[in-house]
């Protein structure tokens, strides 16, 4: 399997490790989502115990307003901090 292969292997099953805790397993909602910003993200965010800050992040996602984050609001969060990583270390260079 390639590196773009496991990566995005990585990214579907730690979705799916989350959601449907608490009811849908194809969303998760605001707590599924503190949860996995914590656990998975949280160095990176540094804020991700900031109820404040995970209302936002959780608002900013859920795109449709139906009070979930699917696969797909999910992957636009992932693909944002993926480009910000991006432009830090070519910044750094």
């Amino acid at each position: 399997m390639s590196e773009i292969q496991t990566a995005m292997t990585l990214l579907i099953s730690t979705f799916e490790k989350y959601a449907g805790r608490e009811g849908n397993k194809h969303t998760l909602n605001k707590a599924e989502l503190k949860d996995l910003l914590q656990s998975e993200l949280g160095e990176m965010l540094g804020r991700a115990n900031d109820k404040t800050a995970v209302d936002r992040i959780f608002s900013e996602l859920d795109a449709n307003r139906d009070n979930s984050v699917d696969f797909e609001e999910f992957g636009k969060m992932i693909f944002c901090l993926t480009v910000m990583c991006h432009e830090y270390f070519i910044g750094k260079k």
